[in-house]
């Protein structure tokens, strides 16, 4: 293994770190309707749990409504109680052709919270890529023995490694920074 590749890989975890928390800050809710709240909603559908998506087309024609059309029409009251029990504290109207969910606008407190919630789920991005620049700095000291590096190239391979660190955690600053604004944003 060389530098180059020591750098790729630990830069690959670093962006699948990135990927992670931006499929995290979805799911955390703004003052507007997003399909994406409802990822997580799994539905029984023919003895299976299946995600909500697969059942169901979801659309926002409004900025504070998510609408539900199910595939099948019989799986209206099996939806709707799935959103119910979520735990999302959304609350579905059914008119028996679709389901409409108003997405309520949130309490300043409430934003206040959300916007911990964002800060805590950056705080866990920096320290999974930090685990990620530990494991290349593991990785550079053992090459040393099995693959003959000198310490320069060891502490070469450190420094890149830090300088990517550095960046991804500016990037999850970034990032987190963004989505608190939209959460705080009235």
């Amino acid at each position: 293994m060389d530098k180059k590749q020591l750098v790729d890989k630990v830069k690959e975890g670093m962006d699948k770190t990135i990927h992670s928390l931006q499929s995290d800050l979805q799911k955390v809710r703004t003052g507007r309707a997003s399909a994406s709240l409802l990822d997580d909603v799994r539905v029984d559908s023919y003895g299976d749990k299946v995600p909500l998506n697969q059942v169901a087309t979801l659309a926002t024609p409004e900025a504070r409504l998510i609408t539900v059309n199910p595939f099948d029409k019989s799986m209206l009251p099996i939806v709707e109680k799935a959103i119910l029990t979520s735990g999302l504290g959304l609350t579905p109207n059914n008119d028996g052709k679709i389901i409409r969910i108003p997405i309520p606008a949130l309490s300043e407190d409430r934003r206040k919270d959300l916007a911990k919630q964002v800060k805590k789920i950056g705080e866990e991005a920096k320290i999974a890529v930090r685990h990620h620049r530990q494991e290349g700095n593991t990785k550079a000291k053992a090459s040393q023995k099995e693959h003959g590096w000198s310490e320069d190239e060891v502490k070469r391979a450190n420094e890149d490694v830090q300088k990517l660190t550095d960046s991804y955690v500016k990037k999850v600053d970034e990032i987190c920074s963004v989505k608190e604004k939209e959460v705080l944003t009235v």
